[in-house]
């Protein structure tokens, strides 16, 4: 998703893709977050390994939304750290957005 902590605008891809989120249940984990910022986020959508968040199949569940249509993070504001570096259009969002049948982002 995108990098600031501002709400994601209208015209952002990312609100219409959702691929990433949808990729591998072994994605996002925590990576850098201190205990305080992991406190932050909802403990129904953290994992029970406590290592990154709670997925349902390959998709996280923070996610709302249908994927290549609209989506939208739950938790938006208090993210993981690996979701606050996520680019469009990055080696990892075109692998996410073919495995979805989703066109790459130029």
């Amino acid at each position: 998703m995108e990098t600031s902590d501002s709400i994601i605008d209208d015209k952002s891809p990312c609100q219409a893709c959702g691929a990433c989120c949808s990729y591998s249940q072994n994605w996002p984990r925590f990576t850098t977050e201190d205990d305080a910022a992991l406190d932050l986020i909802p403990a129904r959508f953290v994992n029970e390994r406590l290592s990154g968040m709670r997925c349902e199949g390959d998709r996280c569940s923070a996610l709302s939304g249908k994927v290549g249509v609209a989506t939208s993070c739950t938790v938006y504001a208090v993210r993981p750290e690996v979701c606050r570096t996520c680019v469009p259009g990055d080696v990892e969002c075109q692998m996410a957005r073919r495995r979805h049948g989703l066109p790459v982002l130029v």
